[in-house]
């Protein structure tokens, strides 16, 4: 079931189609396949084990061997004319007109980010037919498991069930440049998810630039105070825990009336960053904030979660941030803080959980890198 209908804040800036099918793959290596990896998980497989249209899963061998940017340049090499003159674009290819006559065009197509789009039209899964094939499919979740940190899989997909009806339903994917071949960028977007891969091609930015993920557990929209089954809320948890560590005084500096925009997630000059400053926080508390950080990074790649922590290393670490919880939209008026943003020079993850959990993450070693949003 795609939910998208029932969040009004999240409501798709692209509207998905789909073309014939390509090709197929032999259904009795996709069952063995996707079942061992179930099966290793505890889980079943996506949203249907047994339905023959579901995206094959390449065997644990193969995900050992090839890195997600290998894997990209796989995937340019098995589109043909066709899909790649509707999915790949030139590096800095610029939107001029929105697929989708309903929105605004979208301009630096490549640097986008939102909380609810699809990049191209063509989603990875369509309806009775699928512009991809089942071999492209199955490369395209071996991406998406490469750059998601395996002990996240479970969750990841938990997320995409409960959001998007599983994945590939909603996702769309476009590659920018020519993998192999200088500088190029792999893009996956969908409801609550925009995910990169550019092999450190982008400069200046972690994770190929801006990213999003998010969570609608109960596909309510508004969640409840504790955010059941929500799977990114022990990170809020956490961060509120370090908000019941601080003095009297401190917790006057960290709780800001006034929350920022969600989609305002743009570097800032230190004079516009609200909150309470990491200098100001004693040894205990600046233990505690970086588990928190660690929580925040863990659902990504290790190579990622390396390239983060150099940029933020860059501008002087935690000791250049600030910590603000907002207490605007407290959820339950329980002062659990449903609403945060950890923010330095060229640094912001923000945390917004009300009414359900939407995360923004822009992080550089360059100040002067703009978001596109």
């Amino acid at each position: 079931m795609d939910r998208r209908a029932e969040c009004p804040d999240c409501q798709s800036t692209s509207s998905p189609s789909s073309a014939p099918l390509l090709s197929d793959l032999n259904r009795r290596d996709f069952l063995r396949a996707t079942g061992a990896a179930a099966a290793a998980v505890g889980i079943a497989p996506w949203s249907a084990l047994a339905a023959a249209d579901a995206p094959a899963k390449a065997a644990p061998a193969a995900k050992s061997a090839a890195s997600p940017e290998s894997l990209v340049k796989v995937l340019y090499e098995k589109l043909s004319d066709e899909q790649k003159q509707a999915v790949c674009f030139d590096w800095d290819y610029v939107e001029t007109k929105n697929p989708n006559p309903k929105q605004r065009a979208r301009g630096l197509l490549r640097t986008f980010v939102s909380n609810n789009w699809n990049i191209t039209p063509q989603v990875l899964r369509g309806g009775t037919t699928d512009f991809y094939s089942k071999e492209q499919q199955a490369i395209v979740r071996e991406i998406f498991e490469g750059l998601i940190h395996p002990e996240w899989h479970a969750k990841i997909d938990k997320q995409l069930e409960d959001d998007a009806g599983g994945f590939g339903h909603s996702q769309s994917l476009a590659i920018f440049g020519k993998p192999g071949d200088g500088k190029f960028e792999f893009v996956m977007t969908g409801r609550h998810m925009t995910l990169r891969c550019d092999g450190n091609s982008t400069p200046h930015v972690a994770f190929g630039g801006p990213i999003f993920y998010g969570h609608d557990a109960q596909g309510t929209f508004n969640e409840a105070a504790d955010h059941p089954g929500n799977v990114f809320w022990p990170q809020a948890l956490a961060a509120n825990k370090l908000y019941q560590m601080l003095g009297g005084k401190q917790q006057q500096q960290a709780l800001v009336s006034t929350m920022p925009v969600e989609q305002k997630s743009g570097f800032r000059s230190p004079a516009e960053i609200a909150g309470l400053p990491v200098t100001d926080m004693s040894s205990d508390q600046k233990e505690h904030l970086q588990g928190v950080l660690k929580l925040l990074l863990e659902p990504y790649r290790t190579d990622d979660q390396t390239e983060a922590l150099a940029c933020l290393k860059q501008h002087g670490g935690l000791d250049k941030c600030s910590l603000a919880f907002y207490s605007a939209g407290d959820i339950g008026n329980d002062k659990v803080w449903d609403n945060w943003r950890l923010e330095g020079p060229a640094f912001v993850w923000h945390f917004r959980g009300t009414p359900h959990v939407h995360v923004w993450v822009n992080v550089a070693d360059d100040t002067s890198v703009k978001l596109n949003a």
